[in-house]
């Protein structure tokens, strides 16, 4: 029985790069370093296609036919091309503009030694490989020669090179398993510590040696990682192969930090995708991943189980291409996990027989319903590169149940992603402080922390999910209540300070449910926040809540910082005695417009309010100026008018008290 489509989380990029099959050339070369297939073709002269990931590193060219190509790869940039032909030497071809084309050639120093393989660590610096050890030169195009740069002599079986963090790893010794790693950086090479690969224990006599295969290097969270796979004997206690991973830093010893139980037996085949180790197996067709963050605590070396079932990659159909295809025909199967892929790191897969290169890609929608424990799900999530999106449809499902004991699991998944968002905001305030405090010396330059999907802020959560959840009408209202209480919580739990949005949302959801009590005790005990955005919106509630009014003015006093705020108000309630006294009570009555408060007397047509208002500034501008007289830029012309024609020219002069 299929699996159904949504069920694979694992898929093939949909644009490969496509180069000639196998069956059409001599041979088939990939660079890891650049992510390019060389197709070469051999007879007369060599004709090489090269195909990389856009059109900038795909070219084709011909070159002399000296004999069968070994290895063959450019510098980073497409400057110079090396070629192996034989075991003792590397040519070199300048594809630089305006430099000679003609071949120049290095035969390795150490007498005796065969050349296993070359690495390009920059785009003119260059490491032999030999059974006898390794060579790290400087090339120069112009001068069509190389300079030794340093040399070490080892007894080497197979290597392996990590051009992300330029690490060449050469296996020694005759059972193969004690590794040692050299580091390349700025034109120099430095020895990292050697450290050996425990081999599974089997019967004597026989002799287990390290398999080139079972070993890959890839960094993982950014970290450097070499991975063994290690098969057990039939006869083991465990049957079942195991991925080992040793962490291997810069400085300091290698260790033995994880350990991936894949729980069968078989050929199997490692990736790298998005920070999960991805393993391919070939008899069951299926993939496992594994995240080696969800780890279990107190462990000195890690053991993870798979953290979703097996699966396998989401069924790819290649088009047909040539003369004989017909419009109509329909895109040919692809063979998944076929004897003629090869996989490189970190997400590369190969099939040379068909002529294709793909990245291996993770869809995350396919593991929410794979992975029950949705704090687990959270913590998978939240480490994901295009994660957003999905952990918010994941917050809105948990939601749709409408269960309060479901509580508990929303509080989870909030306490998650809270935590990303105030790292974030703490990294980011960090970085403003550097930045207006200046450069310090002997410390480096702060980068500006990045913003990655992970990042759930109070706008995301509001837009994409609280706001239509409180709109449900089949969810109970103290349920919704509830979870708004609960994200309010979260927010202020890690420090981050609630958006005034969120307040709105919880104030109108009470509103709509008539649950005024709440909303009393809920601002009573500042369980809501004070701000003048949430003082302005009680204002409004006052038609369908009169004690929201008195809330409101509460609320702004707290403020202090929104004086004009509550002048306005009271103002805009006809309440202008009750404006004048609040604004003598914070000392603001010297600088207050008169204008304002004689335009809202006015318009009340009380008369002797009018008249206690217009009195109270002329004493004001006594005691400030010596003259009861408004000044013209005070602008109340009209309201001395309207002061004699109410009261009389004398009334005007006398002097007053409110």
């Amino acid at each position: 029985m299929n699996e159904p489509p949504q069920q694979h989380y694992l898929e093939l990029s949909e644009n490969p790069v496509q180069f000639e099959h196998a069956s059409s050339v001599n041979n088939v070369f990939f660079d890891e370093a650049n992510k390019q297939v060389f197709a070469v073709r051999s007879g007369g002269a060599t004709g090489v296609v090269v195909k990389g990931p856009d059109d900038k590193s795909s070219v084709a060219f011909r070159m002399d036919d000296k004999g069968e190509v070994k290895c063959i790869k450019f510098s980073i940039g497409n400057k110079i091309l090396a070629v192996q032909r034989t075991s003792k030497s590397v040519d070199f071809i300048n594809f630089i503009p305006d430099y000679p084309h003609t071949e120049f050639s290095q035969e390795c120093k150490t007498k005796n030694a065969n050349v296993l393989g070359f690495c390009w660590t920059t785009w003119n610096e260059i490491v032999f490989i030999t059974d006898q050890g390794i060579e790290f030169y400087q090339v120069f195009p112009d001068k069509r020669s190389l300079k030794l740069l340093k040399s070490q002599s080892i007894n080497v079986n197979w290597y392996q090179y990590c051009p992300e963090t330029a690490v060449i790893l050469l296996s020694t010794t005759v059972q193969g398993n004690v590794l040692q790693p050299f580091a390349f950086r700025n034109g120099t090479m430095s020895k990292m510590s050697k450290f050996e690969i425990e081999l599974p224990v089997i019967p004597k006599p026989a002799k287990l040696s390290l398999s080139e295969r079972d070993i890959a290097m890839a960094t993982i969270y950014g970290q450097l990682y070499v991975m063994y796979l290690k098969h057990h004997s039939r006869t083991a206690n465990s049957p079942s192969a195991e991925v080992v991973l040793y962490h291997l830093p810069r400085e300091g010893a290698c260790k033995k930090s994880h350990v991936l139980k894949l729980n069968t037996t078989g050929k199997f085949a490692l990736n790298i995708v998005d920070n999960l180790v991805v393993v391919h197996h070939q008899s069951s067709q299926t993939s496992l991943i594994f995240d080696i963050k969800l780890k279990e605590p107190d462990c000195a070396v890690n053991t993870h189980q798979p953290v979703l079932p097996a699966r396998s990659i989401h069924p790819y159909r290649m088009p047909l291409a040539g003369p004989a295809v017909v419009p109509s025909q329909p895109p040919m199967p692809c063979q998944l996990y076929s004897s003629s892929w090869s996989v490189f790191q970190p997400d590369i897969i190969i099939s040379a027989s068909e002529g294709y290169l793909w990245y291996l890609q993770v869809k995350l929608p396919p593991t929410v319903n794979l992975l029950q424990d949705k704090g687990k799900l959270m913590d998978f999530l939240l480490r994901r590169r295009d994660c957003k999106m999905v952990i918010l449809s994941v917050c809105s499902q948990i939601l749709e149940g409408g269960d309060k004991g479901s509580l508990p699991v929303v509080a989870t998944v909030f306490d998650k992603l809270n935590q990303v968002y105030k790292e974030y905001l703490e990294a980011e305030q960090s970085y403003t402080v550097a930045m207006e405090s200046g450069p310090s010396r002997g410390s480096a330059a702060q980068k500006r922390p990045v913003r990655t999907q992970a990042v759930i802020d109070q706008s995301d959560m509001y837009t994409h999910v609280l706001s239509s959840f409180t709109e449900r009408k089949e969810v109970s209202h103290k349920f919704v209540i509830a979870v708004l209480m609960e994200y309010i919580r979260s927010l202020n739990q890690h420090q981050i300070t609630v958006q005034h949005y969120l307040y709105e949302l919880v104030i109108k959801t009470l509103v709509q449910h008539n649950l005024f009590y709440m909303l009393h005790q809920f601002l009573q005990y500042h369980v809501l926040s004070d701000s003048k955005p949430l003082a302005c919106l009680l204002l409004s509630l006052e038609s369908t809540y009169p004690p929201a009014h008195q809330l409101s003015l509460d609320m702004l006093k707290r403020l202090s910082t929104a004086n004009d705020e509550i002048v306005e108000v009271l103002l805009s309630k006809q309440q202008v005695l009750g404006a004048l006294r609040f604004i003598r009570s914070v000392g603001g009555h010297d600088n207050v417009s008169a204008r304002k408060f004689l335009d809202a007397a006015r318009q009340t047509g009380d008369q002797m309010l009018f008249y206690t208002v217009f009195r109270s500034f002329q004493q004001r501008n006594q005691r400030l100026r010596g003259s009861p007289a408004f000044n013209p830029g005070e602008h109340c012309e009209e309201h001395v008018v309207h002061f004699k024609q109410l009261f009389g020219e004398q009334a005007l002069m006398k002097a007053s008290t409110v």
